[in-house]
């Protein structure tokens, strides 16, 4: 029985087809994606453009989330 290392077996190269290159945000560090949403955030908000929760609608949001995360799965049987 031959082992395939972690390498080969994550690769996404398959029968021919061209590797994907990390283009945008996936090729980008964390901390540089982070830096570039909080800019994108500070913009919104200096407009006047950027949507803020009152205390009334983050409860309900939340609840909708937790409703829905928790409702059980119809079965397709």
């Amino acid at each position: 029985m031959e082992r395939i290392d972690a390498e080969q077996q994550a690769s996404p190269v398959q029968a021919g087809e061209k590797p994907r290159s990390r283009r945008g945000f996936a090729g980008m560090e964390p901390g540089e994606v982070r830096k570039l949403a909080s800019k994108g955030g500070k913009a919104a908000h200096e407009q006047g453009t950027a949507h803020e929760f009152t205390p009334e609608e983050a409860r309900v949001a939340g609840r909708k989330g937790g409703l829905a995360s928790h409702r059980p799965r119809a079965t397709t049987d």
